[in-house]
């Protein structure tokens, strides 16, 4: 396996008339046969968002053709240049004896990312036309789940045997200049003849001591390092405690088994809060792109639509119990939408905080009193100004000051209510091992309405000789 560079210059032109470039891919590709010379230069002169955004204009068979057309080592460059769902999109088109090549040209730590990504039938069938080596160390890899330390870590780094000496490790460095020239080296490894982490050498006490001085002389001895399964949060937490830029991984034997980078957990906390968000907006099933075929599309949405009409249908009975109390007043019609949706909307981002903080654990299923402590607090301050704000309103239009009570206490209380449900609510599901991504807006959404509409026409109605008439 090989390492893959971009061959486009670390500037792209600026300030330029947005172009249609998937219009000349496209065109290079509809040559018989296609112009692999041409489409890769055309490609190298593009940005990596240049890029996904002209391979999403194109047609589904035209993407298929790009692998064939550009060759195994510069199929691997666009598929770094792309979004995820689009290189596992291009990836199932071909066969797996095409595939294989291209997954091959990617550093280990990428190749486990994109064939986790894939079908698990598409994923083995690409393991199996790989080098032996190459397929063993990416199935290691793809043992650890995508949010634990082994599975976010790098398989490239430098490690040696404590034994050597300062002139030894320089002479390696020279010879395989080539091949580490793509790793993001300021520490090298050290461990012992069982391969067991001992030691963290910096490149400068390399540069700066004696040749013939062993390394275990110079080197950082027990070194910190975190266990391969180490979870996502945990993980947040010791980078923002500790100013590490990379920490090694071990596996359960204390064995170097990777490396651990700033920059890939805080890809990984971003990757799973954007995974949250789109399955609370009701993305089932991954991530969306208009590029995939409608069904799935279609399917993925269904999912969560069709559950909610039964819960919408719920929440309006309400609504059937009151009718008397709504035809006496008809102007309650008009704010019941609104006490829903402004209560629904604080009750929204008190969901967004609790997922935000069980993503990046913060806060634990345990403390739901801290949480409803928080959230009441401020669900009673903001509810009495959205109470007030719309009470006003409507007494301004109906001129009846019952009426302005009703509209405005109903809304006061309602948000109290969604503000701390939005809060409870996700941890109470992650606590009984249902996504809160998926679960928790509906739940809210049907309890909102519910108690909204219920405390409209409930204080209407025992109000009702006050209010004004039809």
């Amino acid at each position: 396996m090989t390492e893959t560079e971009s061959c486009r210059p670390p500037t792209p032109p600026a300030d330029q008339a947005e172009p249609e470039h998937w219009r000349t891919i496209s065109a290079l590709l509809s040559e018989d046969p296609p112009v692999p010379d041409a489409l890769r230069q055309f490609l190298c002169s593009l940005s990596p968002a240049d890029t996904a955004l002209a391979v999403s204009r194109l047609s589904h068979a035209e993407r298929g053709k790009l692998p064939t057309a550009l060759g195994p080592e510069q199929a691997a460059v666009l598929l770094r240049d792309i979004t995820p769902e689009q290189g596992t999109e291009i990836l199932e088109k071909i066969g797996p004896e095409e595939a294989a090549p291209i997954v091959d040209e990617l550093p280990a730590g990428e190749q486990a990312d994109i064939l986790r990504d894939l079908k698990s039938r598409s994923s083995e069938a690409i393991l199996k036309e790989m080098p032996r080596a190459d397929a063993e160390k990416a199935r290691e890899l793809l043992q650890y789940p995508s949010n634990t330390a082994g599975g976010i870590m790098i398989a490239e780094y430098l490690a040696y045997d404590e034994s050597l000496t300062v002139r030894e490790v320089l002479d390696d460095l020279r010879v395989h200049r080539a091949r580490y020239g793509d790793y993001e080296v300021q520490y090298a490894y050290i461990t012992g003849q069982d391969g067991a982490l001992t030691g963290v050498l910096r490149m400068r006490d390399l540069l700066i001591c004696g040749l013939d001085l062993p390394i275990r002389d110079i080197m950082i001895g027990t070194p910190f390092h975190v266990p391969a399964p180490t979870p996502l949060d945990q993980l947040i937490r010791i980078f923002e405690e500790h100013k590490f830029l990379g920490i090694p991984v071990t596996d359960d034997s204390g064995h170097l088994i990777g490396v651990l980078r700033k920059s890939s957990v805080l890809s990984a906390a971003e990757k799973e809060v954007n995974s949250v968000f789109l399955k609370a907006a009701g993305i089932i099933g991954g991530d969306e792109l208009r590029s995939m075929p409608l069904y799935l599309r279609s399917l993925r949405r269904l999912a969560w639509l069709v559950p909610n009409i039964f819960l919408n249908v719920i929440a309006a009975s309400v609504i059937a119990l009151y009718q008397d109390t709504i035809q006496a007043v008809i102007a309650l019609a008009v704010f019941l939408p609104i006490v829903s949706d402004m209560s629904g909307c604080s009750g929204n981002q008190a969901v967004a905080v609790s997922m935000r903080e069980l993503t990046l654990g913060l806060v634990k299923p345990t403390e739901a009193f801290r949480v409803f402590f928080k959230e009441a607090t401020l669900g009673l301050i903001n509810g009495t100004v959205l109470g007030a704000l719309l009470g006003f309103a409507a007494w301004l239009w109906k001129g009846n000051l019952a009426f302005g009570l009703v509209i405005g206490g109903a809304l006061a209380i309602n948000t109290l209510v969604s503000v701390v449900l939005g809060g409870l609510v996700p941890l109470a599901l992650r606590k009984l091992k249902v996504d809160p991504a998926l679960a928790s807006s509906p739940i809210l959404t049907t309890a909102t309405d519910m108690c909204g509409f219920f405390l409209v026409l409930n204080l209407a109605a025992l109000a009702l000789e006050k209010l004004p008439a039809s």
